[in-house]
Formats: structure tokens, C-alpha cells, sequence
């Protein structure tokens, strides 16, 4: 029997807060854990860069700024010699925060206020100036500190969070810390994987500092990042009576006149993760290449609707919108598509003639793919108010039209009604064109055999970037084409 793997639970800043509330409350006191989150720091940066000597550590007014004094303290006791900057004067800090900025003292260090004119010393910067409760843009010296931080060039390690990065949507206002390392407390935190915190956040790694978040019954995840183990636990076995008829048979349509490229991608990625039968309704133009590169593609030329009608009743899931166009072609092939009533993969150009569609339309049987632009004009949202909230934005989508919704991106996040998914594989060499094309063959080859859109959904943005993942580490980032991919996701959907 196959051991199911869970993947790693993620939430927003309230709920980890009132967690550490509750475990303070327990105690008695909570000095004892930002000492713990001290410790975990120092632990960390030692094993990181042994030979660190020099330190500046930036701290701000709140609990983030008394994890920075007690590492600093925990610095100067091991021989290290430390800068310690302090944003929010000494007399002004309360609580554990000013037991932390003591313990410093006592340690020896001098706290030195901000002045535009000092100059950062440190192997090593150390950001503990806003924690999660930070919103908006920073301001005033935390910003000019940011700015000089940034500019210094060394390597950052920030506490919790980098300063500037909103911790529950990845969102960046103005300026952020750009760590090389981020050490996040007590239970992870979904704006650190997705959106413009994957700029910031460099190396992420958790300390629990003792609590257990799933103890928190109440305090429901938000999300869950995806673990590549997954894919073992969840695709089953075939069958050894297992036949074409029984791995489904799926239909793109895609390739309006000029488009083939879109056509050829799309299909041979349905036929790369398993599918029992491909057929490729496209433009007759195309028709030729699709034969001569994969004989095993079923390719039929259409000219619009009424050539659709055979081809779509004989499917068991249908792949529609790369490279449709938004003209005639493509409306007839989408209407073609949704009129008959099965599963199927909408993306690219279908979703932009949903977006324009007059008419209501909401189906449970289907799978979203936008990119922050479709996703915005399928919301009438604005792109970068996409962005600003991919959670809100996702969810939004998913309430409005159905299904599951794969909002792609710097992590994707795929969302089926109940569960947030969020995948932390891909890479940078992934912005080339295509790669839509080749999730929405995976995500159709794989409803084709399983049956289940939200399944489908997450295993195929799962194996989609670990093919990105495993093609760039043989060859790297830039130059990496979607076609790459498909010998890796052949690989990956056979763990």
C-alpha cells in the first residue's frame, strides 16, 4: 500500500500570531520564545557562514526587532563583533521587545540610532526590522534602510520575513529586503511562495521553535505547498489489462490558422503523461507537420463548428484555447467544446472568449489555467491588482466560474472550491513561450486517465515544473523551450 504524503501546511500572519498567543498564554510569559527564535537564528547563520566575524543586524520596534537583539547578543558572546542598528529608539520598545534590547546591552553592544550617513558594516546583514504584522509600503528610515541594505550587497538574512514583503499575498508596495536567506517561525506562511516574495524571500526555511501548528484544530490552513513525493503517492498503477480505451481519450482543440505550433505542443504533452488516445482537431494547415512529428496523434482538419461535432462527441476530455484565436475560428471551437457537456481544459484564447462572453457560464467539470492577465480579464480585474492578492484572486475566480482555477505565476496556486494548493518548483527559464501550452496537454492527459478535474489540476502543475526543474538543470535557465519538457514529464508521470 502506498504511504499518502501530506504536503506542508501553510498560513496567514493572524493565525501564526494567535498561536504564538496562545503558547505565551500557556506559559506564563513569551520572553522564553523569541529567545528560542533568537537561538534558532544564530544556530542558523553560524551553519550557514561559519566564518562569519562581522555582523550588522538592522532591528525595528516590535517582537521581529527582539528576535534581532537577542541574535545579536547571542553573536557577541561567541566572539563575534556586531553593528547593531536600532530603527525604533531604545526607550521606546516595550515588553519582550526591550528584555531582548537589555539582553543586548548587557552582551556589551552598543545600539546606534539611524543616520542616513552611516555606513553598514557587516559580513553579514541580519534584517530584523518588520515582522508579519508590517502592511503597505515601508516608510521613513525603514525604507532608506532597505535601500542602503540592498545596495550593500552582501548576504541578508531576514527574521521571519523580509521587511517590505507582505507575508499573507507575496506582495511587494515599494521596496523589500532582498535576503539570501529568510528563516520563518513557528509555522510557514503562504505570501512567501507566491508573487513577488519569491524576489525577496532567497532560501526559505522553517523553525517551529517547539510548536506544533497542527495541535491548532481550529486555525485551518490556507493552503498546502505541494511536495514533489506527492507525485509517487498519487498517480496509481496501471493495471496489466490496462488498454488504450481505458486511459482516456482526449481531444485538443487548438490551432487556429497560423497557430500550429500551439497545436503541436499541446497535444504531444496529452500523449507525453499517459493518455490511451490523442486526437488533434486544428487548422488543415497544420495537419501535415502534426503527422510528420507525431504519427501517433490522431490530427483531423477543421474548418469550424460542424467539422467539430463528430470529434468532440467521440472524446472523453477536450483541451481547448491554445492558439485559438479570438476570431471565428475560435469562437465556433469553444462553442463546440462546451456545448457538448465533458470534462476539459480551458486556456489562452478561450479564456479570453469566455472572458467576453456575454452569458453566465459556471461548469464543475472543467479546469481553469490563466496566467495574471487572463485572470484579470475573466475578473474584471486589473493584472497588477491580480498580483497584489493572487490568493484573493484565485479563490475569486474559482467562485465565479466553477471547476478548479490553476492561477499560473511564481507559485502557481490551483484552487478547487475546498483546497489551496500552492507549487514552489519551476524556474525563471520557464517565461518562454509555450509553456501554458504544455501545462494545459498535462493537466488534459492526466483528467483523461484520472477522471478528476482538481486532481488532474494539481498533479499536472506538479509535474510541469518539476519537467521545468529537471530540463534546467541540464542545460539552464535561458534557452529553455516548452518542448523540453516533454521527455521530463514522461519521466515524472511514471515515478
Amino acid at each position: 500500500m502506498q504511504t499518502q504524503i501530506e504536503a506542508r501546511p501553510l498560513y496567514l500572519a493572524a493565525q501564526v500570531r494567535e498561536m504564538d498567543r496562545r503558547v505565551i498564554a500557556a506559559a506564563g510569559e513569551g520572553f522564553w520564545l523569541m529567545r528560542q527564535a533568537g537561538e534558532a537564528a544564530y544556530a542558523l547563520l553560524r551553519a550557514r557562514w561559519p566564518e562569519v566575524r562581522r555582523l550588522c543586524v538592522l532591528c525595528g520596534g516590535g517582537n521581529n526587532g527582539g528576535d534581532g537583539y537577542v541574535l545579536a547578543a547571542l553573536a557577541a558572546a561567541d566572539g563575534v563583533a556586531v553593528e547593531l542598528i536600532a530603527l525604533t529608539p531604545p526607550e521606546r520598545l516595550e515588553g519582550d521587545a526591550r528584555r531582548a534590547f537589555e539582553l543586548a546591552a548587557e552582551a556589551g553592544i552598543e545600539a546606534l540610532g539611524w543616520a542616513d550617513e552611516l555606513t553598514l558594516d557587516g559580513e553579514i546583514m541580519v534584517d530584523a526590522m518588520l515582522g508579519t504584522g508590517a502592511h503597505g509600503a515601508p516608510r521613513g528610515d525603514v525604507a532608506t534602510a532597505i535601500a542602503q541594505l540592498n545596495a550593500a550587497g552582501k548576504p541578508v538574512m531576514a527574521l521571519d520575513v523580509p521587511s517590505g514583503v507582505d507575508v499573507d499575498s507575496g506582495h511587494v508596495e515599494a521596496a523589500a529586503v532582498h535576503a539570501t536567506l529568510t528563516l520563518t517561525f513557528i509555522a510557514d506562511k503562504l505570501g512567501l511562495h507566491t508573487g513577488a516574495a519569491l524576489d525577496h524571500v532567497g532560501e526559505l526555511t522553517l523553525a517551529d521553535l517547539g510548536v506544533e501548528a497542527s495541535a491548532f484544530t481550529d486555525l485551518v490552513p490556507m493552503g498546502w505547498r505541494q511536495d514533489a513525493q506527492q507525485l509517487a503517492a498519487s498517480l496509481p498503477r496501471r493495471r496489466p489489462s490496462a488498454h488504450k480505451g481505458t486511459q482516456g481519450h482526449v481531444l485538443v482543440v487548438a490551432g487556429a490558422p497560423g497557430m500550429g505550433g500551439a497545436a503541436l505542443m499541446t497535444s504531444e504533452m496529452v500523449a507525453r503523461v499517459g493518455a490511451g488516445k490523442v486526437s488533434l482537431a486544428t487548422d488543415a494547415a497544420h495537419v501535415a507537420a502534426s503527422l510528420t512529428r507525431f504519427p501517433e496523434i490522431m490530427a483531423h482538419g477543421v474548418r469550424g463548428g460542424a467539422d467539430l461535432a463528430s470529434l468532440v462527441t467521440a472524446a472523453d476530455v477536450l483541451a481547448v484555447g491554445p492558439g485559438i484565436g479570438t476570431g471565428a475560428w475560435g469562437q465556433a471551437a469553444l462553442q463546440q467544446v462546451l456545448a457538448v457537456g465533458k470534462p476539459c481544459v480551458v486556456d489562452a484564447d478561450g479564456l479570453n472568449l469566455l472572458a467576453s462572453h456575454a452569458a453566465e457560464t459556471r461548469r464543475d467539470d472543467w479546469v481553469l489555467t490563466p496566467h495574471p492577465g487572463e485572470a484579470g480579464r475573466l475578473l474584471g480585474w486589473t493584472t497588477a491588482a491580480v498580483q497584489r492578492d493572487r490568493r484573493g484572486a484565485v479563490i475569486a475566480l474559482q467562485q465565479r466560474w466553477g471547476g478548479c482555477v490553476v492561477l499560473k505565476g511564481p507559485g502557481t496556486l490551483i484552487y478547487d472550491g475546498e483546497r489551496l494548493d500552492l507549487c514552489p518548483y519551476g524556474n525563471p527559464g520557464m517565461a518562454s513561450g509555450g509553456m501554458g501550452d504544455a501545462l494545459t496537454g498535462i493537466v488534459a492527459g492526466l483528467l483523461g486517465q484520472l477522471g478528476d478535474p482538481a486532481r488532474a489540476a494539481r498533479l499536472g502543475v506538479l509535474i510541469h515544473a518539476l519537467a521545468a526543474d529537471a530540463a534546467a538543470a541540464d542545460g539552464g535557465q535561458r534557452g529553455l523551450l516548452a518542448s523540453d519538457l516533454a521527455s521530463y514529464a514522461r519521466r515524472l508521470a511514471n515515478p
